[in-house]
């Protein structure tokens, strides 16, 4: 939740070449109190509409860039050089990542409106960007893991939707969460954390206002209309403790959702090498069901 885990992603085998990749990089997709909120893209070239993947990058809500998912950087994605969005790209799916307002600047809910935002500007501008508007999935990495989540659900709370583009749906058709929170009102049980991580994000301690917390939760979102999920998780993870993806599998379940929860034994807050080359198959097994196979 802090930082961004080290998560390698190679997924094989890949389908586009670099050269066969068009890279869109600083678009802005809104402009919020002055504040460019901008978004990079990489496509595979090809006259067919493709489906999307939507990325985004962990921080606790207050740290972290969309250019640590699309541009080389100390992330590991198993490929020298290569960005989490080449990995994607050359699998044939239009990837993005997407810089988000961070607290405490901006408090809950500008993170969720900002990416809701973004999903439906991407569908507003599909052609532009040779997307089908019809095939999106949104992956997160803890921070991002949990906007991941909550952007794939709370549709009937308006409060959690930007104003912009609203002709669009910010509706997505499958989930893929790394570890993010789902329950943000456990981390009041540990009151440093809570006055160090939380206070400056929701402006409020659970205990004063414990309908924000809820509001923030993925976990007490869910429904029956809730798209697929893919929940992967470390058990020795001591940032974001395993429960919070326990519950929220357990309660997709429950609605009867398909949900797909992956536990990796003495694993933190990320991994690499061999699990990751686990995880990143069973992901691209996901999309692939949920989102067809590029074309």
């Amino acid at each position: 939740m802090y930082r961004l885990a080290l998560v390698a992603i190679m997924i094989v085998p890949a389908i586009a070449s670099a050269a066969e990749r068009l890279a869109k990089n600083d678009i802005v997709y809104a402009t919020i109190d002055g504040q460019k909120l901008q978004l990079d893209l990489l496509a595979p070239k090809g006259d067919a509409p493709l489906p999307c993947v939507v990325l985004l990058h962990g921080g606790a809500w207050s740290a972290g860039s969309r250019k640590d998912l699309s541009t080389p950087s100390w992330i590991d994605t198993g490929e020298r050089g290569k960005s989490l969005l080449d990995v994607f790209a050359a699998h044939g799916f239009v990837s993005v990542s997407v810089s988000y307002r961070l607290a405490p600047k901006h408090r809950f809910p500008a993170q969720i409106q900002d990416v809701r935002t973004a999903i439906r500007f991407l569908k507003a501008n599909a052609k532009d960007y040779n997307i089908d508007p019809k095939r999106f999935a949104v992956m997160g990495f803890s921070a991002g893991g949990h906007l991941a989540a909550l952007a794939g659900m709370a549709e009937s709370d308006p409060e959690l939707d930007g104003k912009l583009y609203p002709e669009q749906s910010s509706r997505v058709q499958c989930v893929i969460d790394f570890f993010g929170p789902t329950d943000i009102s456990l981390y009041a049980d540990t009151p440093g954390v809570e006055k160090a991580g939380l206070v400056p994000w929701m402006g409020a301690r659970a205990k004063d206002n414990p309908a924000l917390y809820k509001q923030a939760s993925p976990l007490y979102h869910v429904t029956k209309n809730a798209p697929p999920f893919l929940i992967f998780h470390g058990n020795a993870d001591f940032i974001v403790p395993t429960i919070h993806s326990e519950r929220l599998h357990a309660k997709l379940k429950e609605a009867g959702v398909e949900s797909e929860l992956v536990i990796l034994k003495g694993r933190g807050h990320g991994w690499g090498g061999d699990d990751s080359l686990a995880t990143s198959a069973t992901a691209a097994k996901f999309l692939t069901a949920h989102l067809g196979t590029p074309k």
